[in-house]
């Protein structure tokens, strides 16, 4: 069983998780498997086990939050859910197959590919919704069918954003491999789905993160089903790790609708950038011997 002052220090570590999870859209698990392997020496393997748990007891707190707010596209979130659960299932039976040494290396690349992805959009998001221009596209069909659109308040701007959603195919094809990354690595997918719904479907950035947390809850839990029957579950971490992120993730619930969408893009950049690197750093040493300094 840990010590008190590590479960106090897993606690503290994985509210800030919770926090920005609910800020970005994700489960936290992009945050609290470094927190896991780099700080307590946890194996790889029972870091995204312990971290997909968390994950379900976040997306309940923050999704039912957004909800409240009406920022969720709840019928979006179901549409993309039937393809990422299949993902997720399929990843989670990978990870045990797969040597975890590369865990470590896949998860700094997918890290790096999306802080890229968001930094080069900010201007763009920022222009369009302060002028509300989310209507200006043209809707497939599949769309238009499931009547794929919606509206929220921005708080940040004062102004109700309404929106279309196109490239619902793509969509719902991509989504499937934001579930097989779930499942293998241990996050609940908002990692991928947040980027999928904002860049490639054309939502709105918060609309995005509150879709995503509504989403991640239903991923992870078909992954956590494969774990517990695996025995991966490692009970003294799961404790103090759900009630950290679960109440982090309140808290940044909260704040989310009233920061401007540049400061989320940019704080989105920045923390993936700084565990993509650390992840990379300890892949590297495990399959390669190549030493690099930590941040």
């Amino acid at each position: 069983m840990l010590a008190v002052q590590l479960q106090l220090v897993l606690f503290g570590l994985t509210f800030v998780a919770g926090f920005l999870g609910a800020l970005l859209g994700i489960g936290g698990g992009i945050i609290i498997i470094p927190v896991l392997t780099l700080v307590f020496g946890v194996p790889i393997k029972e870091a995204i086990a312990i971290s997909i748990v968390t994950v379900v007891a976040t997306s309940i707190s923050g999704g039912s939050s957004y909800v409240e707010q009406r920022i969720t596209n709840i019928r979006l979130a179901i549409f993309l859910e039937t393809s990422t659960t299949l993902g997720a299932f399929i990843g989670a039976l990978l990870v045990l197959s797969i040597p975890g040494n590369y865990l470590y290396v896949v998860f700094a690349l997918l890290a790096f590919y999306l802080a890229v992805s968001q930094i080069f959009s900010v201007k763009r998001e920022a222009e369009r919704t302060k002028s509300n221009n989310f209507m200006n596209i043209t809707q497939d069909k599949v769309s238009k069918y499931l009547n794929l659109r919606g509206d929220y308040f921005d708080v940040s701007i004062n102004r109700k954003v309404e929106y279309l959603v196109k490239n619902s195919i793509l969509g719902w094809v991509v989504s499937f491999f934001a579930g097989l990354g779930s499942g293998l690595l241990g996050v609940g997918g908002g990692v991928f789905k947040v980027p999928i719904m904002n860049i490639f479907m054309d939502v709105p950035l918060k609309v995005a993160v509150a879709t995503s947390k509504f989403m991640i809850g239903v991923t992870a839990a078909t992954s956590a089903i494969l774990y517990f029957v695996a025995g991966l579950l490692n009970l003294d971490y799961i404790a103090p790790a759900a009630l950290g992120t679960t109440l982090g993730a309140t808290v940044g619930t909260v704040l989310m609708n009233k920061l401007k969408v540049k400061w989320l893009k940019i704080l989105f950049f920045l923390l993936l950038c700084y565990v993509g690197y650390n992840m990379l750093c300890k892949g590297l040493l495990l399959t390669l011997g190549v030493r690099l300094p930590l941040i």
